[in-house]
C-alpha cells in the first residue's frame, strides 16, 4: 500500500518542504534509504545523512534547518521519533490479524476463551484460565492454571506465565520470558544447607506494558509482584519477588532489580543497572549504565551513574581523575623523592 507526502502530513499534521505527491511504501533507515521508503531524522549526528539518503520522505523535527540543498522530501513534525512510531503503528494495525485455536493446543474444558482470540499450535492453556477478547497467543506458549489474559495482549512464541498471575490489556511480552517463576526465597539452616521459601505469591501486569525477550518476572513470596501500567522491560532483564516497578519506567536490557525493592514512576534504568533489594527509588530517576544502587534514592529526578550510585556529575568528575592516576601517581613519587630527609624517620 502506497502513501503520498500530503497523506502522510495530514495524518500527523506535519508541514510539507519539498513534493507533496511523492509516494512510499515502506520505511528505511536514512543511512541506508531507497527510493519509494521513509525515513526519519531525530539524532542530530545522523544529520549528514539527510544530504545523502535516497528515501523519498525523511520525518524531522520542526527546529531542523538544513545546511544546504536537500533533495528528499521533508515532513516536519513536533517529534520525529515519536512520528515514526506513529506511522509504524498503523501500518502494523493494518496488517490482517490471525484468530482461531489450533486443533494442536491444549485448552482446559475450564478455561474461558474471549472473542476473536488467536492460540497457535503446541500451546496449552491450564484450568479456569481466562483469555481476553483479540488476545494472541503463539507456538509454544504456556498458560497456567487460573491466569488472566487481558483484551488484545501478545504473548509471542515461548512464553511461560504461571498459575495465578495477571497480564492486563494491550500487554506484549516477547519470546522466552517468564511470568510467574519463583522468587529466589532461601533460608539457612543450621548445617550450611538452605530450606527453599515457598513462594505463593503471584504477578500482576497492568495494561499497555511490554516485556522482552527471556525476562524473568518471579513471584511473590508472598502478595504479588506488580508491574504497573505502561512499563517497558528490555530484553533479560530480572525482576524479583515482591518488586514493584510504578507507571511508564522503562528498563534496559541486562538490569536487574533485587527482592521487595520499589522503582518509581517515569524512571530510566539503562543497560546492566543493579537495585539491590528492599530500596526505593523516587519518581523520574535516570541511572547510567551498569550503575549499582545499594541504598534508596529518595530525591525525585536523581540522574546517577557508578557503583556506588553517585549523581552524574560526581561520576564524571571522579571519572576524568581516574583516567589520570598512573600521572598523578608518578608526580606523586616524584615529589617524594624530592622531600627533604625526615630526621623522626632517622632518614
Amino acid at each position: 500500500m502506497e502513501f503520498s507526502a500530503k497523506q502522510i502530513a495530514e495524518y500527523l499534521q506535519g508541514t510539507i518542504v519539498g513534493n507533496p505527491d511523492v509516494k512510499v511504501s515502506g520505511f528505511s533507515a536514512i543511512e541506508n534509504g531507497e527510493v519509494g521508503t521513509l525515513s526519519f531524522l531525530s539524532n542530530p549526528k545522523y544529520s549528514h545523512y539527510i544530504y545523502e539518503t535516497k528515501a523519498s520522505i525523511v520525518l524531522v523535527n520542526k527546529d531542523f534547518t538544513p545546511e544546504k540543498e536537500v533533495s528528499t522530501t521533508l515532513i516536519q513534525v513536533n517529534n520525529a521519533y515519536e512520528a515514526l512510531a506513529v506511522l509504524l503503528a498503523l501500518v502494523e494495525q493494518m496488517k490482517p490479524k490471525k484468530n482461531g485455536v489450533s486443533p494442536q493446543a491444549f485448552i482446559s474444558p475450564s478455561a474461558k476463551i474471549g472473542v476473536n482470540v488467536y492460540i497457535a499450535p503446541f500451546v496449552y492453556v491450564g484450568e479456569g484460565a481466562e483469555i481476553g477478547n483479540y488476545a494472541s497467543i503463539d507456538a509454544n506458549s504456556y498458560v497456567g492454571e487460573n491466569v488472566k489474559i487481558g483484551e488484545n495482549t501478545i504473548l509471542h512464541a515461548g512464553v511461560k506465565v504461571e498459575k495465578e498471575c495477571e497480564i492486563g490489556k494491550d500487554c506484549i511480552l516477547h519470546a522466552g520470558a517468564v511470568i510467574g517463576s519463583d522468587g529466589f526465597g532461601f533460608a539457612p539452616t543450621p548445617d550450611g544447607s538452605y530450606r527453599k521459601i515457598p513462594q505463593v505469591g503471584n504477578v500482576i501486569i497492568e495494561d499497555n506494558v511490554e516485556v522482552g525477550a527471556n525476562t524473568a518476572i518471579d513471584r511473590a513470596t508472598l502478595g504479588s509482584t506488580i508491574i504497573r501500567q505502561g512499563v517497558k522491560l528490555d530484553n533479560l532483564v530480572q525482576i524479583a519477588h515482591n518488586v514493584e516497578i510504578k507507571k511508564n519506567t522503562v528498563i534496559a536490557g541486562q538490569s536487574g532489580i533485587a527482592g521487595s525493592s520499589t522503582i518509581g514512576e517515569n524512571c530510566v534504568l539503562a543497560g546492566q543497572v543493579g537495585i539491590a533489594g528492599h530500596i526505593e527509588i523516587a519518581d523520574r530517576c535516570i541511572f547510567g549504565a551498569q550503575t549499582g544502587v545499594p541504598n534508596s534514592i529518595k530525591e525525585p529526578k536523581s540522574v546517577m551513574q557508578g557503583y556506588p550510585a553517585v549523581p552524574v556529575s560526581v561520576f564524571r568528575r571522579a571519572s576524568a581523575v581516574y583516567k589520570n592516576l598512573p600521572e598523578l601517581q608518578k608526580a606523586v613519587n616524584e615529589l617524594l623523592k624530592n622531600l627533604p630527609p625526615n630526621p623522626q624517620k632517622g632518614e
